[in-house]
């Protein structure tokens, strides 16, 4: 599996970014999935449904499986958060991994970057940043695109994986 990640402070567009990305992607006929990280306590699922009441009862780990998907969800009730190796290797092959956020990690990202958002690059002190794709022109060593031009960041990632 080829990975690929877009990174940024809160607030930058890494989220969009990567929904525009992954349609791409899947328009051009990869299989894409993704891997989020959240650094907040983050639950999908909802009090009051029957997954919940499992889980919340004690369960270690609850499947709700219907006819168009499975969510599988895993209580830590104190074990260590897996590793971001441990994550992928959860995943079923795919042609394309997109991942959000782990910036400390080192597999190749673009960085999204919005100057509303008040914060400094990322990019300069870190060489897992390949690129940056940004609301405002910018002067940098590396490439610099527009926020929006998913094409062309998709172009990017694409020659850089050898896609």
């Amino acid at each position: 599996m080829k990975i690929y990640g877009v990174t940024g402070w809160k607030n930058c567009g890494k989220t969009g970014l990567m929904e525009r990305l992954v349609a791409e992607f899947c328009h051009r006929g990869l299989s894409v999935s993704t891997l989020k990280h959240a650094h907040h306590t983050t639950d999908v699922d909802q009090p009051g449904t029957d997954s919940y009441r499992h889980r919340t009862a004690g369960a270690a780990e609850v499947i709700l499986a219907s006819p168009n998907r499975i969510a599988i969800m895993q209580e830590l009730r104190g074990a260590r958060e897996p590793s971001f190796t441990e994550l992928l290797a959860r995943l079923r092959p795919v042609d394309l991994v997109l991942v959000e956020g782990f910036k400390r990690e080192s597999h190749p990202k673009i960085e999204a970057y919005r100057t509303a958002a008040g914060q400094s690059l990322i990019a300069p002190g870190d060489p897992s940043i390949r690129a940056v794709a940004s609301d405002i022109p910018l002067h940098l060593d590396g490439p610099v695109f527009d926020l929006d031009d998913t094409v062309a960041i998709a172009d990017f990632i694409s020659a850089e994986l050898r896609l």
